[in-house]
């Protein structure tokens, strides 16, 4: 459904003069009919840049894609009548209401008045829209809105529907319904391609993952493929900073590395994860690594505050690609 080769995008500010900025950088993507796919990333990793070449909204500086069948390029207008597009900002008007905007939008595309009436009450029916859709938008909670938003996004029938960032700033309970809606639209054979920077919806709502850094895909794959290629388990170890003045502090008191060495298989992927006074440790067993990890801290006179245990997730595998946390931005 999606097949891009070398995106590229840059932009240049100070009216031409200043120095360009690469956001995206050769993204190479292959999506499949009948998915979520999730472009996960921290911000400025260039997902929503990739989401509005994409979507037609600004021309590719480089590269190739096929949209639905449709050359970017050659045929932006084409790609355009198959997609739909939900912004990260979202699109209803507070003085309408949800149904005023449904048939609006669907007679932008050229359908005749009375289908686009009966295309309304069904989404209305299908988003559950019905206690609230007669009402101004102004009225609404932002899990409505953004389920009217999902509405708008697809009132032309689609093929493929884009999401930037679909959950930013909802609570959970709205963030499950708006989840509920992107796997039924999957299910009745919609592709979904969502940006996000949030975890657990790349992890619990995508069927595959690509993981994009300064404008490139550094990983992708189902989210167990990925967590997969960190073997073992991960734990993490959170230290007193101020004790030792500072995580790098604490670091070179331990002589980390070194002591590290003592426990077999055990691989340091801290990274920024130091800066909050964190230590993130790979090893093959847990059960059996922790009180060898405990004796090293120990034998230096520190004792962590806290200790977790636990599977790698997708944070792992954008630390184990780029020696950054996504937690940590």
């Amino acid at each position: 459904m999606i097949l891009t080769t070398g995106l590229r995008k840059s932009f240049t500010f100070r009216r031409g003069r200043g120095k360009p900025v690469h956001a995206v950088r050769g993204i190479d993507l292959a999506v499949q009919p009948r998915e979520i796919f999730g472009v996960l990333g921290p911000n400025g990793a260039g997902k929503t840049t990739t989401l509005r070449m994409l979507a037609t909204l600004i021309r590719p500086d480089g590269g190739r894609a096929e949209i639905a069948g449709v050359d970017l390029l050659t045929d932006p207008g084409e790609v355009r009548r198959r997609i739909g597009y939900v912004a990260q900002g979202g699109g209803t008007t507070d003085g309408v209401s949800a149904r005023e905007e449904l048939v609006m939008q669907a007679r932008m595309y050229g359908i005749a008045k009375t289908e686009a009436a009966d295309r309304a009450q069904a989404a209305v029916d299908a988003f559950g829209l019905a206690e609230f859709g007669d009402r101004h938008c102004k009225t609404y909670s932002g899990g409505q809105r953004r389920r009217v938003d999902l509405a708008l996004g697809v009132i032309h029938r689609p093929r493929l529907l884009f999401l930037d960032e679909p959950t930013v700033g909802l609570d959970p309970q709205s963030r499950s319904q708006v989840w509920a809606e992107v796997r039924r639209l999957r299910d009745e054979g919609m592709t979904v391609l969502l940006c996000t920077h949030y975890l657990d919806e790349a992890d619990g709502l995508c069927d595959r993952v690509g993981i994009v850094d300064h404008g490139r895909v550094v990983a992708e794959g189902t989210p167990e493929q990925l967590k997969k290629e960190i073997s073992g388990d991960a734990v993490g170890l959170t230290l007193h900073p101020a004790e030792l003045g500072g995580a790098e502090a604490v670091l070179r008191e331990l002589s980390w590395v070194n002591r590290l060495e003592r426990v077999p298989g055990a691989e340091d992927t801290s990274g920024e994860a130091r800066d909050a006074g964190e230590l993130r440790v790979y090893v093959p067993d847990a059960a059996a690594a922790l009180p060898q990890l405990l004796r090293v801290l120990q034998d230096a006179g520190v004792d962590p505050v806290l200790v977790q245990l636990r599977r790698p997730s997708l944070d792992d595998v954008f630390l184990a690609r780029t020696g950054r946390s996504l937690d940590l931005g």
